[in-house]
């Protein structure tokens, strides 16, 4: 993406007030026109001068890391191609469940099992110049692993696999920036892409844990397939706007309602001195399915007919960051969920310490309390394929809890060992041990146990979840 921002336009009145017919002994006095200070003319030139600079700076061609090519050598377009792998396993380690289960977790739902998570591939182009101020790059991406399970987009390769470990595309799309309308252009982006809300993201480096915070996991959507723009409104503010498919889900029969969804919102970036960045978006639209339901062994598909046409989610997070300085960053994420349909309203707030100890070493910390005020959204999807069928209309087997506020309390650290990757001339190797305590805060007992078809709500297990965790990351 381009760098973002729009410059503010100051209208100036130019007022002339036109000299009446002379008459006796009358004086008239005519106003000149107003005029711009010489000074205030540079600085507005200046303005415009630095977004037009910074926009083509960033469409600049850069080398990638596929062809080497040699110093003074022209460059093609596609001498920028990128690609990138990802590797990444980890346990997560519960010596009190009774369920062989993490209650509330995607991803990292097994417990005491070495699990491979992800091997993620990308192809890759930066957006870049075509000419005349336009630029153009994309993005391919799939995942193979266990996180698949969770990360399916209905109607693209999903149920191609149907185990532990799954395949899915998780980025296919086109990316263009168009020199229209404001002076640093607008970013388009077309095909299916990651949500935009949330402070935690599927690619392994794209989160301080291996676990997730229950936001990143229950409320904000995975992927979506459809259109967004970015608008560069000036250096520290875009505007977002987006239409799409619903959350994991495409069209036709593979989508879950005939009506549309869309993103709105801002980003705000560097400011109080490049210090600070946050953002406010929202994910709106009914995200119900709209066929009928059915059932099979005890259990219901999601379907509930045409109302779901009608019944809006509502999606929202505000995220901001502050740099405390060069070694120390605070983050924190407020996010809200309401569906018309379930009646359901889930909301809760994260926030996260980093601490680079040094180069190699990054300590964090992540405090969590999030409510589910019907305990209709945290549930565990108990079977390799239950999020799948769940977001296709199909009966699915789950368990969840009563309304529940939820807490958690996580520390760990990003250990990146020197002594290995000087070694390593091909990618980095990461370890990110951690300590993970969940806890209910209203007294009801979801963790540790599992629900039955006859009675999918857990009430007989525990009020909190310690467990140790740890992953390990190679990437290139």
């Amino acid at each position: 993406m381009t760098a973002s921002l729009t410059l503010p336009h100051a209208v100036r009145a130019q007022t002339t007030t036109a000299a009446p017919a002379a008459a006796s002994n009358v004086t008239v006095n005519t106003a000149p026109p107003a005029t711009t200070a010489p000074d205030e003319v540079s600085d507005h030139n200046k303005l415009v001068d630095d977004d037009v600079a910074e926009t083509e700076e960033s469409l600049k061609l850069v080398p990638g890391n596929i062809f080497h090519t040699k110093p003074g050598q022209h460059l093609s377009y596609w001498d920028g191609l990128v690609g990138h792998l990802t590797v990444e396993a980890g346990i997560a380690g519960n010596p009190w469940t009774k369920s062989a289960r993490n209650f509330a977790q995607f991803y990292v739902d097994r417990a005491n099992t070495v699990t491979m998570n992800q091997i993620m591939g990308s192809l890759s182009h930066p957006v870049t110049n075509i000419g005349k101020g336009y630029g153009f790059g994309f993005t391919f991406e799939t995942l193979y692993g266990s996180d698949g399970r969770f990360d399916p987009t209905i109607g693209m390769g999903d149920g191609a696999i149907s185990g532990l470990y799954q395949w899915i595309p998780t980025q296919a799309h086109l990316d263009f920036h168009m020199p229209w309308l404001l002076k640093r252009g607008i970013d388009v982006q077309i095909g299916q892409m990651y949500g935009l809300l949330g402070s935690e993201g599927t690619p392994a480096l794209a989160r301080p844990f291996y676990t997730f915070n229950y936001a990143s996991d229950y409320i904000v959507p995975f992927q979506v397939i459809g259109i967004y723009t970015t608008l560069h409104l000036n250096k520290h503010v875009d505007w977002v706007l987006g239409i799409d498919a619903g959350n994991s889900t495409s069209f036709g029969q593979a989508g879950n309602n005939s009506r549309p969804k869309g993103t709105f919102g801002f980003n705000f970036m560097k400011l109080l001195d490049g210090k600070l960045d946050f953002h406010i978006l929202g994910h709106f639209g009914p995200q119900g399915n709209n066929s009928r339901a059915s059932y099979a062994n005890g259990w219901w598909s999601a379907g509930v007919g045409k109302i779901a046409n009608q019944k809006m989610q509502y999606n929202v997070d505000v995220l901001a960051t502050y740099h405390i300085n060069d070694k120390m960053t605070f983050t924190i994420d407020g996010t809200y969920l309401h569906d018309d349909l379930t009646r359901d309203d889930v909301y809760g707030v994260t926030s996260y310490f980093a601490y680079d100890i040094n180069p190699n070493l990054t300590f964090n910390a992540r405090g969590e309390i999030l409510r589910d005020n019907t305990g209709g959204t945290i549930v565990e999807y108990s079977s390799f394929t239950s999020f799948t069928k769940a977001a296709s209309n199909k009966p699915y087997p789950y368990y969840g809890a009563p309304p529940t506020t939820y807490g958690a309390l996580t520390v760990g650290v990003t250990y990146r060992p020197d002594f290995i990757n000087k070694r390593v001339s091909f990618g980095q190797f990461t370890f990110r041990p951690e300590i993970r305590l969940d806890k209910s805060l209203n007294g009801t007992r979801p963790f540790n146990a599992a629900g039955t078809v006859e009675n999918p709500t857990v009430t007989h297990g525990t009020s909190n979840m310690l467990w140790f965790n740890a992953d390990a990351i190679w990437a290139f």
